[in-house]
């Protein structure tokens, strides 16, 4: 774990701006807010641009303003456009503070006094295209998904510190797609890197509170930014219809879902997944939270393998559950994969249909955004003998203001006599 101070974090004092024209076919998506300029609608470029200069956008004849944003020569998203009016500071350290204090303004109010984990900033949708931020108790993590963000990593995390005064720690992780990008290891020579004044106080995992029930997140190692933090209000909606019941959680992750239920009085709860370092962590998660009855007295069972395999051995086992929770990792990555993974969730909903009780309920959520809710809902309803009960998205902290940034899907039914 590679710790340094935080004067280390790169910093922007007098970035280069270059002025980059779009092409009349993006002229009116820019204009409307969207935060991406594609490489084929740029019309013309320096040369030499860099990652991270600041492109100043214009009309195809250079004479009008359309906004601005961080050039990125090296991705098919030629610019993240981050100041889209004259209202707004210009690119650079000023917006970047009002961004992050928007963002706060907007989750103000919305997260629990008993939770000290959430996103601070959604990428796309408040403002940081090819960024996400996430507070984990008194460390921030930030990850990068684009290049053009790393020379100005310093300047975002300062921000942040500044919008979110328990801050302490600064934790930089990279995108699988930046960790061989000679630029960006430049700046972060490993995947993740922690930036800190204090590292006698630094700890990792990070110890954190959601609804007043205690997790960890691995936050240098760990899947996204450590934690599956959009499934915060599922997880404790699953709480309220746990009691007394056998609950199966297939793709548990460290088990929240299943923390939640047994917190909620439900008698056992069987976590399902094919890494086995997962299913060791739903069990320190029951042992970090032992003091609560119902958690210690639910029966725990761990079962590592696939996911496809362990439900059908369930279901010949003559197994049966009043609450089935899939929640599988992205099955489609990209626009190819949309026919793969909508067979795939309607597998999964048959074999979670065989493994329900008559009345249980059935907790099926998607992450990809490749398959759109008017997809994936028909899919389940129509391999699942159930009554929908209800349908959620995007926690308030996860907010999605335009189409491409919607991925999150959570379907409640019930199972029919």
């Amino acid at each position: 774990m590679l710790i340094r101070s935080p004067d280390e974090l790169p910093r922007q004092a007098a970035p280069r701006r270059i002025a980059v024209r779009v092409k009349q076919k993006a002229v009116p998506a820019v204009r409307a807010g969207h935060p991406w300029l594609f490489e084929d609608s740029v019309k013309k470029a320096p040369p030499d641009a860099a990652p991270g200069d600041v492109a100043v956008l214009y009309d195809p004849e250079g004479k009008k303003i359309l906004g601005a944003g961080l050039y990125d020569p090296n991705s098919q998203l030629r610019v993240r456009i981050l100041q889209k009016n004259a209202s707004q500071p210009p690119v650079g350290p000023a917006l970047f503070a009002e961004l992050a204090r928007d963002a706060a303004a907007v989750r103000s109010g919305a997260i629990s006094t008993e939770t000290t984990a959430f996103r601070l900033a959604n990428g796309e949708s408040d403002g940081f295209p090819g960024l996400v931020a996430d507070r984990y108790a008194d460390t921030l993590v930030v990850k990068l998904y684009t290049e053009a963000f790393a020379p100005w990593t310093g300047n975002i995390a300062d921000a942040f510190f500044a919008a979110n005064p328990e801050l302490i720690h600064c934790v930089v992780r990279l995108s699988r797609t930046l960790e061989d990008s000679p630029f960006v290891r430049r700046f972060f020579p490993e995947p993740a890197v922690v930036f800190t004044s204090k590292p006698e106080a630094f700890s990792n995992p990070v110890r954190f509170q959601e609804n007043g029930l205690t997790f960890e997140a691995d936050a240098i190692r760990g899947q996204k930014t450590g934690f599956f933090l959009d499934q915060r209000d599922n997880r404790a909606r699953v709480g309220t219809m746990a009691a007394g019941r056998d609950v199966l959680n297939v793709f548990s992750f460290s088990g929240g879902f299943s923390l939640y239920a047994a917190r909620g009085g439900a008698a056992s709860v069987c976590n399902v997944d094919a890494d086995k370092h997962a299913i060791a962590a739903c069990s320190r998660h029951f042992e970090l939270n032992g003091s609560h009855p119902n958690v210690r007295r639910c029966t725990r069972e761990g079962i590592v393998g696939d996911a496809f395999e362990v439900m059908r051995d369930l279901a010949r086992a003559k197994r049966r559950f009043g609450l089935v929770i899939v929640d599988p990792p992205s099955f489609a990555k990209s626009a190819a994969e949309h026919d793969r993974a909508l067979h795939s969730y309607a597998r999964l909903a048959g074999l979670a249909d065989s493994l329900l009780k008559p009345g249980g309920t059935l907790v099926f959520a998607s992450c990809s955004s490749r398959v759109s809710a008017d997809d994936f809902f028909p899919a389940i309803l129509a391999h699942a003998h159930v009554r929908e009960l209800a349908r959620t998205g995007h926690a308030p902290d996860h907010p999605a203001l335009f189409p491409e940034s919607h991925y999150l899907k959570c379907l409640y039914a019930e199972k029919l006599p």
